[in-house]
């Protein structure tokens, strides 16, 4: 009896555990996203945030793989908003991408847009957020994209599929945060909890009945779709005495391997498969889920605190009557796993999902990144490095002026003079020793620059971080493109030695890929989707700071390698 009272019937909570398993075949799915401000307490804090549609996180998109996806946002704050559909390669469509002042111009209050695009050669999880200053601290959701009908997953199918996202909750507005360091030139306040589904958990003061619970049935398999929304923090992840299985980042699949440890950077997607043990229940146990920051910078400080939820199995019951069990998690800096993690990943690589890396390289870059400084206005003082100077950050010391206008209808209209300049330097124009001692001068130039490329153009980008105001990891994210990662290590790249090391056979696909704290990455990817493409890294501060840049895409000679007219719905500035 007591093994068949373990496996009675399970009651999910909610409706965020429950995944529909049949979609109708290539189709279009139509959503209303209406932007409105609701009261939302945590952590015995009541404040009003931006959600969609009252829910925070964001609804659900769900979709397959080859099916368009229809999204009238309409902006009911007094922010100005758009939505960044993360990760989608928006083939031709870049006016639905959503960066503000980048493909687009925002939504101004009171009005709407419809954003339009089709999901091409990705499945997996990817997800949505605002791309306007912070307000992606609580604008978000899960884009969940199952394969084509009657195409299975290449693992074992699971029985449940639960997103799990991982995001930042601020007792105060994140944008009056972000206004306050962007003035005063210093680190801006940190969070004050990480979340799982919203909810903070039961380690942050009055926060134990805000606090997501897994309820499992032993001997089941599941699909966690782990998604790190947090604005400014990566995240290790793991579950007491579980191992999770790696299948998929950035909604491409990858060879599985077994680890107990997850690393996520903010803009990244990873889903794993849990095996509930068959015998795990009986007595029934308390699994916590622990995530907490891989934090390697020396610049101001970050959230150091650690969001819990609770993996239990049927049946429920009370938890202080069961045995509690916590996960071991690396220490935060710890980059000797996050290099051996990194190095685990590899695409499937085979017919049905081959790797299509580009083996000869047209345009090779280099760009540095990292932080720098600038003057400060000669009428304030500054909390920066020093008394006279204000934090900035760049890529190739260029620390990029965010336009008053979109950058793709400029191009568009073949009217660029006065928004962007094409000359965004492809080295260093000042060699230095980048992970070594630093300059004396720190400053950064600022410019609106970007990189022109000729359609179908093969490129290979090595992302070098720079040890000014510390060496400290990078989260970088391309939209329009997904690319593969073919070499990375520590310390300074060396042109003469590291490519005879790149894997160009099975190296990860992602859109977004942690450049290591005081090393290297090296990406490459085909330049076959035309339009403009922000580049930025997902610190959603250093982005604030200036570590972001543009590409610039040329139509190609046929119909379909051009970039469609803009729809007649666009925002204006």
């Amino acid at each position: 009896m007591g093994a068949l009272h373990c496996l009675a019937p399970l009651v999910f909570l909610g409706t965020l555990l429950v995944l529909p398993q049949l979609l109708l075949a290539s189709t279009t799915r139509y959503y209303t996203f209406n932007v409105t401000m609701k009261k939302v307490t945590r952590l015995c804090k009541t404040r009003a945030i931006p959600t969609v549609n009252g829910k925070f996180p964001g609804p659900r998109i769900l979709t397959r793989e080859g099916d368009r996806v229809v999204v009238k946002v309409v902006n009911n704050v007094k922010q100005n908003v758009t939505i960044h559909w993360h990760g989608v390669r928006q083939l031709r469509t870049g006016w639905s991408d959503g960066p503000a002042y980048i493909t687009q111009c925002p939504i101004q209050t009171g009005q709407s847009y419809v954003y339009n695009f089709t999901i091409t050669g990705q499945r997996g999880t990817l997800f949505w957020h605002a791309h306007v200053s912070w307000l992606r601290a609580t604008l978000y959701g899960p884009i969940v994209i199952l394969p084509k009908t009657g195409v299975p997953y290449p693992f074992p199918k699971p029985y449940k599929e639960v997103p799990i996202l991982f995001g930042e909750w601020f007792n105060v507005d994140p944008e009056a945060i972000i206004a306050q360091a962007l003035q005063t030139g210093g680190g801006p306040n940190v969070s004050d909890a990480y979340t799982i589904n919203g909810l903070p958990g039961p380690l942050y003061n009055c926060s134990s009945r805000d606090t997501f619970k897994l309820k499992v049935q032993p001997g089941k398999w599941y699909l966690l779709r782990l998604i790190n929304a947090a604005l400014n923090d990566e995240l290790f992840f793991s579950i007491a005495n579980h191992t999770l299985t790696v299948v998929d980042v950035d909604a491409a699949y990858v060879k599985p391997f077994d680890t107990d440890v997850v690393l996520v950077t903010p803009g990244q997607t990873t889903n794993v498969l849990l095996h509930a043990k068959p015998d795990e229940g009986c007595p029934p146990a308390t699994h916590l889920m622990l995530a907490r920051p891989f934090a390697t910078g020396r610049v101001g400080t970050y959230d150091n605190t650690t969001v819990a939820a609770i993996l239990e199995y049927a049946p429920a019951g009370h938890i202080k009557s069961r045995p509690l069990f916590r996960p071991t998690i690396p220490v935060f800096n710890d980059t000797v796993f996050a290099a051996n993690y990194s190095a685990m990943l590899r695409s499937l690589a085979n017919p049905d999902y081959p790797a299509n890396v580009p083996i000869q390289v047209d345009r090779p870059f280099f760009f540095t990144v990292g932080l720098g400084t600038n003057p400060c206005p000669t009428y304030q003082g500054c909390n920066g490095p020093t008394n006279d100077t204000m934090f900035s950050a760049s890529v190739n010391n260029v620390s990029f002026i965010m336009p008053t206008t979109a950058l793709l209808k400029a191009h568009y209209d073949r009217k660029t003079a006065g928004v962007y300049t094409s000359d965004f330097p492809a080295m260093p124009l000042m060699p230095f020793n980048y992970t070594g001692t630093p300059p004396n001068n720190t400053n950064v130039s600022n410019g609106t620059k970007v990189v022109v490329l000729a359609y179908n153009t093969s490129v290979e980008v090595v992302l070098q971080d720079t040890s000014i105001q510390g060496a400290e990891s990078h989260p970088l994210h391309l939209h329009g493109f997904d690319f593969f990662v073919v070499g990375q290590g520590v310390g300074n790249y060396d042109p003469s030695k590291h490519p005879a090391e790149f894997n160009l056979i099975d190296p990860v696909q992602r859109n977004t890929v942690g450049v290591p704290a005081g090393g290297w990455v090296a990406i490459r990817f085909y330049a076959d989707n035309p339009g403009v493409w922000f580049m930025h890294c997902h610190l959603e501060v250093h982005t604030s700071w200036g570590l972001k840049m543009a590409w610039v895409v040329n139509d190609g000679p046929l119909p379909d390698q051009k970039l469609m007219p803009p729809p007649s719905d666009l925002p204006k500035c």
